[in-house]
C-alpha cells in the first residue's frame, strides 16, 4: 500500500463526509460568533488578522469565548497577552549539572486549560468540523486522555457550543478533575476508568463501548493524526523561534535535540519539525516504572501526562534517535524541591540559582521536570558542550500538582521539610543524575519498538497491517505534512460560509 492511501485509511482525509451537517455547523458558528484560526496563524500570531484579534486582551483567558480560539498558540504570557517570542525558561548549568544549554518551552501561557494540550484538541476536532464529520448540534465529542487533553476537548467543544465528554483514569491528579466539574454540567460526562498514568487500554476500552452510540465522535488523541501535524507544525515552528531567540548572540550555537515525554507522540511531532530544520536528534521519554520502549515493560507510574504501555499510532517511531526512561520517585520528589520554601532556598543558597530562575521553576509540572531529566540524560551520554542546545516543553505547570506535594509531603515529611530534606532531593535526583536507562536507537531498536505497537492498533484496535506498516516508511510522514495546507484552505472557506472570516 502506498504511503497516500494508507494515510486516506487511517483517516486522514479532508474530502468532505456531509454537506448538511457541516452547513448546521456553520449555522452554529454564526449564531455564536466562532471564527476558528487557521493553523498557520497559531504557527504565527503576527498573521491573525487585526479584526479577529481586537480586543482579546480584555477577554478572560480562563473563560470559554470563542476569541479564546485565538490563544491556542505558543506566543501568549500568563495573563493571557500576546508576545513576540514565546516564553521559555533557560536552565543554567548550576541547576543541570551539564555544559549544554537546556531550554524549555511554556505550556502553561496557553489559554483555558493552562497546558499545551488545548492544541492537540483544537488540531483534532477542527478537520471534522470544515468537512461535517462532526455536528455540533446533535453529536458528542468525546475525548479519551489522561487528563490534560480531555480538558482542552471539553475546552474547545465548549467554546464551539458541542457538548464534550472526558474520559480519563480515576487516578489522575485532583486539579484535573476540579477542573472538569467547574466547566461540564452534567456529571455523567466525566467518565472515569479504572488506574492512573499507564492505563490506556481501559480508556480504549470505555471509548468502544461509547461508539455504540452514533451520536460519540471519538477523538483519539493517540491515533489521529491531525495531533500530530498540529504539533509539527505550530510547536514545530515556536520552538525553532525559541531556539534562535535563545542563540541570537551564540551564532556558533547547535540544536543538538528535541526531548519529550511521549504520551500521546503528538508532540513529538515538534521534534520532526526540528529535525527537517535543524537536524536535531529526536529523543522520546518515558516512566522508568513503565518502561515501553526501553524494555518491553509494563507498570504503574505518576509522571501525570505521559501514557505508557503502549505505543502510540501517531508516534513516528523509525525517527526517533534516542529512548530515555525516568523514575516518578524523581519528579515527585523534585516538585517538591521545586515549590517548596526550604526547597527554593536550598536552590538559591547552596545550589547558587538566581532567585528569579527558582521562582520560574513553579512553571514546570511532573512532565515538565520528567523533560529536563532526560534532556540531563541526554547531554551526558552524548558529551554535549555549552555549544550545545537541547529545547524540550513544559507541558503543564506546578498548580496540578498541588494536592500531589500535599500527598508527598504528609508521606515523607510528616514533620515538616527542611533543608536537610531538600540537601537529600537535590543529591538523588538532580546531581546524581547518570546515563542509565538511555538507548541510542539504530535500525534494529526502531524497528522492535515499532513492532511493539502492533499488538495495540492491530489486534486490539483493528487497524489493517498494511496501514500499520506504511507508517514504518518516512514517505508515510513526509506526505501528511502538506495537508495541513490543505486543511486550512477548508478552514478559510469555513469561516467565509458563516460571515465572520
Amino acid at each position: 500500500m502506498n504511503a497516500g492511501d494508507a494515510a486516506i485509511s487511517l483517516g486522514m482525509s479532508l474530502d468532505m463526509i456531509d454537506e448538511s451537517v457541516r452547513d448546521r455547523a456553520v449555522d452554529r458558528f454564526r449564531e455564536n460568533g466562532i471564527r476558528l484560526p487557521t493553523f498557520a496563524q497559531l504557527a504565527d500570531p503576527s498573521t491573525m488578522p487585526a479584526d479577529a484579534v481586537a480586543g482579546l486582551e480584555a477577554v478572560d483567558r480562563d473563560g470559554p469565548d470563542p476569541r479564546n480560539l485565538f490563544r491556542v498558540n505558543w506566543y501568549n504570557d500568563r495573563q493571557g497577552g500576546r508576545v513576540d517570542v514565546p516564553q521559555y525558561i533557560e536552565l543554567p548549568g548550576e541547576l543541570t549539572g551539564v555544559d549544554a544549554r537546556i531550554v524549555l518551552a511554556l505550556g502553561n501561557r496557553f489559554p483555558m486549560i493552562n497546558a499545551h494540550k488545548v492544541l492537540a484538541a483544537y488540531s483534532c476536532l477542527v478537520p471534522s468540523i470544515v468537512t461535517g464529520g462532526f455536528d455540533p448540534t446533535s453529536s458528542r465529542a468525546i475525548w479519551p486522555s489522561t487528563g490534560n487533553y480531555a480538558r482542552g476537548g471539553v475546552a474547545i467543544s465548549t467554546i464551539m457550543g458541542c457538548r464534550g465528554v472526558a474520559v480519563l483514569p480515576e487516578g489522575m491528579s485532583r486539579e484535573r478533575f476540579d477542573w472538569l466539574d467547574e466547566w461540564i454540567g452534567n456529571p455523567d460526562d466525566v467518565i472515569r476508568t479504572y488506574g492512573t498514568e499507564s492505563n490506556v487500554k481501559e480508556i480504549y476500552d470505555a471509548c468502544h463501548e461509547l461508539a455504540k452510540d452514533p451520536a460519540n465522535v471519538i477523538f483519539n488523541q493517540f491515533s489521529q493524526f491531525w495531533n500530530n501535524l498540529g504539533h509539527y507544525w505550530v510547536t514545530g515552528r515556536a520552538l525553532e523561534h525559541v531556539y534562535e531567540d535563545a542563540t541570537a548572540n551564540t551564532p556558533n550555537a547547535r540544536l543538538a535535540a528535541f526531548v519529550s515525554a511521549s504520551g500521546s507522540a503528538g508532540t513529538l511531532g515538534a521534534g520532526d519539525y526540528l529535525k527537517d530544520r535543524q537536524g536535531a536528534k529526536i529523543v522520546a521519554v518515558e516512566a522508568l516504572e513503565c518502561p515501553t520502549m526501553l524494555y518491553n515493560g509494563f507498570g504503574e507510574h505518576n509522571i501525570q501526562g505521559i501514557g505508557d504501555k503502549h505505543i502510540p499510532l501517531i508516534h513516528n517511531v523509525t525517527n526517533t534517535d534516542i529512548a530515555v526512561a525516568i523514575s516518578d520517585s524523581s519528579t515527585d520528589a523534585l516538585d517538591v524541591l521545586f515549590n517548596t520554601p526550604a526547597g527554593k532556598q536550598y536552590l538559591v543558597d547552596q545550589v547558587g540559582c538566581e532567585p528569579a530562575l527558582v521562582d520560574s521553576l513553579v512553571d514546570m509540572g511532573f512532565s515538565s521536570i520528567c523533560n529536563t531529566l532526560a534532556a540531563i540524560k541526554t547531554a551526558k551520554h552524548l558529551g554535549l558542550t555549552s555549544d550545545d542546545v537541547i529545547v524540550t516543553v513544559a507541558t503543564d505547570g506546578s498548580e496540578l500538582y498541588n494536592s500531589e506535594r500535599a500527598g508527598y509531603l504528609e508521606a515523607n515529611h510528616s514533620q515538616g521539610f527542611e533543608a536537610r530534606d531538600a540537601a537529600a532531593i537535590h543529591g538523588q535526583h538532580l546531581a546524581a543524575v547518570d546515563t542509565a536507562d538511555l538507548l541510542e536507537m539504530g535500525a534494529v531498536e526502531r524497528n522492535r519498538v515499532f513492532n511493539l505497537a502492533y499488538f495495540t492498533w492491530v489486534e486490539q484496535q483493528g487497524i489493517e497491517v498494511p496501514e500499520f506498516e506504511a507508517r514504518r516508511s518516512q514517505d508515510f510522514w513526509n506526505g501528511l505534512r502538506p495537508m495541513m495546507a490543505d486543511l486550512d484552505e477548508l478552514v478559510v472557506d469555513f469561516n467565509s460560509r458563516t460571515g465572520l472570516g
